[in-house]
């Protein structure tokens, strides 16, 4: 299956994030994969022709994975 630029980029993003989440103390991983999950969900209705908003949304998706990678972050709420 092709994929655009985009498309590759915003899957990028969710592996990197459910891979952070293996980094977190166990009893709080269920936390963080709740929060990301949710972040991908309440956005899949956003047009794939959208572009300037998908880049806006890949650009806040990573400044908040480099927040949430420092080991200092121990657990997140929702």
């Amino acid at each position: 299956m092709a994929r655009s630029g985009l498309q590759r980029d915003v899957l990028s993003l969710y592996r990197q994030c459910m891979r952070a989440v293996r980094e977190k103390p166990a009893e709080t991983r269920e936390n963080f994969r709740s929060f990301a999950r949710t972040g991908f969900r309440d956005h899949i209705t956003v047009n794939k022709k959208d572009f300037s908003t998908i880049e806006y949304l890949l650009r806040k998706g990573r400044r908040q994975l480099e927040i949430y990678q420092d080991p200092g972050i121990r657990n997140i709420s929702k």
